[in-house]
Order: C-alpha cells, then structure tokens, then sequence
C-alpha cells in the first residue's frame, strides 16, 4: 500500500499490484462484505468488481488501485471537488506509486475524471471511459440531478425520511436519498465547474490509446424530484461513434447492458486487456 496525500490534505491508500506498465484504476480493492455486499448485489453491482479488476489486469501490468469515489463520500470536498482538483488527486496517485506514465480507466463520473485528467496532462499513455461518453456528455442533466439530490440532502436533514425497505425493488429514479449534504453538494461543484467545458475540443488534443464503453440501454429517466431529466450514456456515443472513432477512439456500445451491466468485469476485461496492449 502507498499513501497519497490529496488536494484538501487528507490521505488515501492506493494498492499495487504486479508488474508492467502502469494502470490507474479508481476501483475499491477490497471486496465489500455482509449487508453493504447483498445491498449492491440488489443493485446489480458486484461487490468484488475492484478486485476482480485488478486481479484480472496485474499479470502484465502494474496496477494501482485506490477507491476514490469511496474517499470522497467518507471525506466529502464540498467546495473544492472541481476538476482541476480531481484531476491533480489523481496525479498525486500517480506520484506516489512512482509512475511517471499510465494508463487510466475509469467508470461513470470516474470516466469524466479521467478525461478532465487526460486534457491536464501529458503523462497519460491511454485513458478508457466507461458509462460516460467522451462527447456530448451529459452534464447539464447530471447538473440538474444532482441540484435536486443536494435540495433532498437538506431536506432529509431536517426531516429525516422512514427508512428504506430493504425487500422493495430497486429503481434509479424513485430510490431514496442517503447522502448528507456535504456529499451532494461535492458533485454540485463538480458539475457546475462543468458547463462550460467543450469536450468536442478537449478531445483534439488526445493522444494514446483511446477507448469508450458504453451499455446500449444506459438510459435513466429520473422523477421530477431528481430534475426530470433523462440521462443518457448510450445515444450520445453512438450518434457520435463515427466523429470518435475518426479521432482515435475505440468504441464499444453493448448490446442491451444497462449502466450497472456495462461495468461488470466480465464484459470490460477483455476490453480493457486489449485496450492496454496498445497503450504499452
């Protein structure tokens, strides 16, 4: 394990594992265990996603992994998780396991981190993109939503609501809020840094292997209480495919796979395997 000291002085500990180049993975490595475990298994998530990840990557590669999103919901950054932030905490990941140049995956709003990171930096020898498109991303939706969580967040303080029943189906758009306000709050200054961010220039000036993954169905509509909008992963990304695979991307849409199917480790591996064999 190394300890890596982040913008707002708090640590985190990335583990390293095996030998090769070197990939930067914002994955927790510690499989999630007892009733936090059956609650994302409910979700469709696998709780030893991270460290199926880097037991599948580290034969030939240098794995560096840290959870990152873990951190900032355990440490929240309400007022400085904007991208210039995140993208120098993941440099200081870099840093301090000694890579001078990586690769870099990432999923959902970990994908949006690392294109923020590739367009701050000339280290990177690959960045992949899972559950979020490179261009035309959604981030005035995501804005929206996550006004509207900040705005339950507060209220929820206040009012605190019954508690979830742990038997009741799962749905994105009608699940309850848990979070406090200093985490929503962190992803609001995340996306309001991000309106004015033009990602079709950002990625002109891109280099090394590239690569996105998106589900075909990655598609939420969310309740009026979480803004009322439809995020959308998958159409952005396949009516820009042909503009992304003309700039250098590798572009994977799967077939009926959802946001939480599309992040599974048996369908990204292969990818991701082939993806940094180019990126070496």
């Amino acid at each position: 394990m190394v300890e890596v000291r982040l913008h707002d002085g708090n640590t985190i500990e990335a583990e390293v594992a095996g030998d090769g180049p070197v990939i930067l993975l914002p994955v927790d490595p510690v499989p999630v265990e007892g009733e936090r475990a059956e609650e994302l298994r409910r979700w469709g998530a696998d709780p030893a996603l991270g460290r199926t990840l880097v037991d599948g990557l580290r034969e030939r590669h240098r794995v560096v992994a840290f959870d990152y999103e873990g951190h900032v919901l355990r440490v929240p950054k309400p007022g400085t998780l904007t991208p210039d932030s995140v993208a120098a905490d993941l440099l200081a990941v870099a840093d301090a396991a000694g890579a001078r140049r990586f690769a870099y995956y990432g999923y959902s709003w970990l994908a949006l981190a690392g294109l923020q990171l590739a367009v701050r930096t000339d280290r990177l020898t690959g960045l992949a993109m899972g559950g979020y498109p490179p261009l035309a991303g959604p981030y005035a939706e995501m804005l929206k939503v996550t006004r509207a969580a900040h705005d339950m967040s507060v209220a929820n303080a206040a009012a605190p609501p019954p508690a979830p029943d742990p038997g009741a189906e799962v749905d994105w758009s009608t699940a309850p809020m848990t979070l406090s306000e200093g985490q929503t709050r962190q992803f609001v200054t995340l996306y309001e840094a991000l309106q004015g961010f033009d990602d079709r220039a950002a990625l002109q000036r891109l280099g090394g292997a590239l690569v996105c993954i998106v589900g075909s169905a990655d598609e939420i509509d969310y309740e009026e209480r979480w803004g009322g909008v439809r995020v959308s992963m998958a159409a952005p990304t396949v009516e820009h495919r042909a503009e992304l695979e003309r700039l250098g991307w590798r572009v994977h849409v799967l077939d009926g796979l959802d946001h939480m199917g599309a992040m599974q480790a048996a369908v990204v591996l292969p990818i991701l395997r082939d993806w940094l064999a180019l990126s070496s």
